[in-house]
Parts: C-alpha cells; structure tokens; sequence
C-alpha cells in the first residue's frame, strides 16, 4: 500500500489538527496586544528572574535524581545488595505519588505542629524555596530515570567491561570509562522526561513558593487575569522545552545501541559489597523513610484527626469522578495512538506517506512535551475564541488529556507493531480477508499486551493530572487531584488527607501492575 488508508489519516490529521491549533493561537493571542505593551511585556525583568529560576532549578533537579537513581539502578543490577525486590519497588512506587502529594505530605509532616513534632518531639523546618521544590521534585521525579538505567544495566551486555578488567583497569575505571558511557541513551531519556515534567510542575514550586514560569502562569491567568502576559509567559517556556528536546536529540546524535556480542547478553556476575553494604543500607532506608514512609504515616497521621464531614462525603463522588475520567482517557487515547503507531510503524518510508508518519508522529510528541500549563492555556484561549460553548466542559476536558497523554501510549503499541511481523497480515490479505477483518483478527491480538500496557500508562497520568484539570474542568467537576490541591492550597492538610490516601493507594495499586506487565514484556522479549 502506498499511503495510509482514509480509517488511520482522519484521527492522524485530527491530531495534528487538535495539538497545532490551539498552540498557533496561543501566539497569536501573546502578539494580539499593542507594540509598546508587547516591549513592555517582553523585556520585564521578572522574565529573566523566572527564566533562571525555572533552568536552574531544571538542571539541578537532573543532578540530584541522578545521584539518586544511579546508585540505587547499580545497587538492585549488579551487586548482591539484598533485599533486592524490595530496592526495586523503593525505585519504582514514588511514581505512584505526585508531587503535589508528596509536598503536602512533607509539608504537613514538619514545622511546628505537623505530625513529626506532635509524634516524635522533632521540630524539623519545613521545606520551601529552591530547596524545598529540589528536594520534593528529586524524591518523586528520580524513578523516570531509574527505570531507564535499572533496565539498562540489567539487559546491558558485559562484554566491554570485563574487557577493561582484562585489559587491566581497576573496578571504578572500568565504571567510570565503560559502564557510564553505556547509559548515555538510558540517561538521557530519562533525563528528557524528567526535565519535562520539572519545567511543567506548576504545584510544587507554588507549594513552596518558588516562582517558575508554570507558577508564574498559573498565578497571572488565575489571580491576575492577565491573560496577555500569562499567554507570553506560556510562550517563554515553550522555548525552554524546546530548547530541552534540541538538546537531547542534538546528544543522542551518533549514539550506537548495538552490542559487542552477536548472541544474547551474558549473566552478569553481581558484585559483593563487602564494607559497603552497611552504606548502601543506609542510602535505601534514608530514601525509602523520605519517599515512601514519612508521607504515608504523614497522610495516615492527618487522616485520623479528619473532622470535615463533607471532606469524607465527596471522598466516594470524587473517587468516582477521578476513576471514571482516566478510564475513558484511556480508551480514547489509546484509540487515537493506534492509528499513529500504525502509520509509523508500517508507512514510515521515504516518498509522502512516510513523510507524513514522520509529521503525525512529532506532533503527537509536540503535545506530550508542550508544558500541561502552556496546553491547558492554549486550549482556553482557542475555545473562547472559536467555540465558546466548548469551554469549562467534560469534552473539552477530555480532548486536553487525549492529546496530551497519546504520545504516551505510542510507545508500547509501537514496539508491538514491532514485534509483530506485517507478513501475518499481508498472509490474512491474500487469504480474502478485508483489511478490517485482517485488524480485528490478526493486528488487534497481537498488539492487546502493547494495548494495555497504553491504557494503563495513561490510566495513571489522568489519575494524577492537576495542571489541565485545574483550567479545564467543568463548574462541580471535583477529583482525588484537585481535592487534594485545594485544601493543601488553604493548609487544611486534615481534610486533604482522604484524597491523599485514596490517590496514593490508587495510584501505587497501577503502579505496581504497569511495572509486572512491563517485566513481563521483558521477559518474553
């Protein structure tokens, strides 16, 4: 077939369509304002404050989740540190808590009357400032990188290394001159996420009160209802994203995946701690206390002193609502990235066809990687203007997750395609059958793991949404996230604790099963 049939471009070209469009008047609304308010705009000095402020706070963050994710990736792969399973889920369940909560945890957790005072007698500071957005956003952003460095160094084939041992090079040169530079692709695509969702965190820095971009936006359409400025300053960190995804494709240029060995990887000889495993013990249980157990007890600890009646009334509704929109989220993004995974999976080849699997493909990324903040924005601005009845509606709000989480479920229906060779339908083809018979009975079973795997990816990012949430959602429309936010926003930490529970035990819950289908695709691969 030489181009995509008419059933995969319509939801291709919508796509795009929906991703450019509002984005495109977003800049016009940023250029719509008088020249001399635009020179004002632009050269305001708050700018470069916000603008050092985000990047520096962007880069630290990636130094400090490396320092975290880095060693404990190397301890659970390549040593004997027990207990190893445990040291996985350590790695992995953070995820299963935004940042918002996690703030609120350790915020409700410390100063004077939190739940370390009242309990323990210790008055620790509460975090705030650049300090206190770094260290929250290390603790619940470093399992985008340990999952791509646990995965590297476990498929990882040792040959290089253990040529440098007999080569004569001691254990941390071979560390540091092979085993490093082997990561460089794991590393920097996790380091690309997680500076994503650093320069689109708009609930942490507002927590403690370090002014970003994202805060800076949300702050001036919310309270300022400058929708001028905040339209530049969505602008302003479009550029840093943009800068962040030149930066990671510009280094993965030339980067060569292929092993040394033909064959399959050989087993990894784990190697003993010796002195160190009283450190690495510690290292595990300090983070495990300040990722995992002081913001459970913390929100354990609040819960118990919950007197808000209506606080426990809506727990059920807002359960329900939160739920209920990642399930359909789910479906339609996953609908909607299976036609873009099969364009460009099976038409990615040179002539037009395979241009445009190319353009569907980047744009699909374009939204993933546009700050949820900056979309949600661009969304309001384009539905007042063009189709107000649109606006603070449950369709308008589903539109923003789907566009915005389907590059997320590209992925894994992607790699399925794949695995999966296109003869078994081209074979389907010359049997008789039509090209939907040859989807619903050959494609569709063969992707269902890659299928699920999307839906529960996204499934999870819904569950956790605030930024898109926040602008978008209708009058009424509340969720664990948004119930969470508000009383955190107000102190109310008692009454925010319910939500808290529930969209931790929620969250933790698909985390753990994501992170079972994704060994289980590992192992069958």
């Amino acid at each position: 077939m030489r181009r995509p049939p008419l059933a995969l471009l319509v939801p291709a070209v919508l796509t795009v369509l929906g991703v450019l469009l509002p984005l495109a008047y977003l800049v016009l609304r940023a250029f719509g304002a008088e020249a001399q308010e635009l020179r004002e705009i632009v050269f305001r000095p708050r700018n470069l404050e916000l603008a050092l402020n985000t990047l520096g706070l962007t880069l630290a963050t990636l130094l400090t989740t490396t320092l975290v994710a880095l060693p404990l990736a190397y301890l659970v792969t390549r040593t004997d540190f027990r207990p190893r399973r445990l040291a996985l889920l350590l790695g992995v369940l953070p995820l299963a808590l935004p940042g918002y909560v996690g703030a609120y945890a350790l915020i409700a957790a410390t100063g004077a009357g939190g739940a370390l005072d009242t309990l323990l007698g210790l008055r620790i500071p509460g975090p705030s400032g650049f300090a206190g957005a770094l260290g929250v956003l290390t603790l619940f952003t470093f399992p985008y990188l340990f999952l791509n460095l646990h995965s590297a160094l476990r498929l990882g084939d040792p040959a290089l290394e253990e040529a440098a041992r007999m080569l004569g090079r001691t254990r941390w040169q071979t560390f540091w001159e092979v085993t490093l530079p082997a990561l460089r692709p794991a590393w920097l695509s996790g380091a690309l996420l997680t500076a994503l969702h650093v320069l689109g965190d708009f609930s942490v820095v507002s927590l403690m009160r370090y002014p970003t971009f994202s805060a800076a936006i949300y702050q001036q359409y919310t309270a300022a209802y400058d929708r001028v400025y905040s339209a530049w300053l969505a602008l302003l960190l479009l550029v840093l994203t943009g800068a962040a995804l030149w930066g990671e494709a510009r280094l993965m240029r030339g980067v060569s995946l292929a092993r040394v060995s033909p064959a399959t990887a050989r087993q990894v000889v784990r190697q003993r701690l010796g002195g160190w495993a009283v450190a690495a013990g510690g290292f595990v249980l300090g983070l495990g206390t300040a990722a995992l157990v002081i913001p459970v007890l913390t929100i354990l600890y609040w819960l118990r002193l919950e007197q808000n009646p209506y606080a426990w009334a809506s727990l059920g509704e807002a359960l329900r609502t939160a739920l209920g929109a990642a399930a359909l989220a789910a479906l339609t993004t996953t609908a909607l990235a299976f036609p873009l995974a099969y364009i460009g999976s099976r038409y990615n080849r040179p002539g037009r066809a395979g241009r445009w699997a190319r353009v569907t493909e980047r744009v699909a990324y374009l939204g993933y990687a546009t700050p949820p903040l900056a979309f949600a924005l661009a969304l309001v601005f384009f539905t007042l203007q063009v189709v107000p009845s649109l606006y603070q509606t449950f369709a308008l709000l589903l539109a923003a997750y789907t566009l915005h989480f389907v590059a997320e479920a590209v992925g894994p229906i992607r790699s399925g395609l794949v695995s999966a060779t296109p003869r078994l339908e081209e074979a389907a083809r010359v049997l008789g059958h039509t090209p939907l018979q040859t989807l619903r009975r050959v494609t569709l079973p063969l992707l269902r793991p890659g299928l699920l795997a999307s839906a529960a990816f996204v499934f999870l990012s819904v569950l956790k949404e605030l930024p898109l949430t926040l602008l978008l959602s209708p009058i009424g429309f509340e969720t664990l996230a948004r119930n969470v936010w508000t009383y955190t926003e107000e102190a109310q930490y008692a009454s925010a604790a319910p939500y808290a529970l529930a969209l931790l035990v929620s969250g933790a819950l698909l985390t753990v099963l994501t992170l079972r289908g994704r060994r289980a695709g590992e192992a069958e691969g």
